[in-house]
């Protein structure tokens, strides 16, 4: 499954695996705990970063501030409002579908990608 990884990296990377969801360290923390798989927070956010420089992770920023982790398979980006924060998934990836090809520095390996498009739903739009 995850070779080269700790106990806890892969203890984390199955959480998230069979996540139907994004989840921040907080819930990640929390769901640990309640699997009997008890480690601090600061482990919990130590090991995901390890986790995302290893290319297995991906993380989302929301306006709030806070972070979402999803395994790198799960290649969903989305649409997010600035006023309600609430986050709508694309139905495909605009970059992949496009076959879009970024013009990186020699030596450069691009690991994984995020695309955020913030603006206002329906329901915050400003008249």
């Amino acid at each position: 499954m995850a070779k080269g990884l700790s106990d806890r990296q892969r203890q984390i990377l199955r959480i998230l695996e069979t996540s139907s969801k994004e989840l921040s360290g907080q819930e990640l923390h929390k769901l640990g705990c309640e699997l009997g798989q008890s480690m601090g927070l600061a482990t919990v956010y130590r090991n995901l970063r390890v986790l995302q420089q290893a290319g297995r992770v991906r993380c989302r920023h929301l306006p709030s501030g806070e972070l979402l982790y999803s395994p790198l398979e799960r290649d969903v980006h989305h649409l997010t409002c600035l006023e309600c924060g609430t986050s709508q998934p694309l139905t495909s990836c605009p970059v992949e579908q496009q076959g879009l090809k970024l013009p990186t520095p020699e030596g450069f390996e691009p690991l994984f990608h995020t695309l955020e498009v913030f603006g206002y739903c329906a329901k915050c739009k400003p008249e």
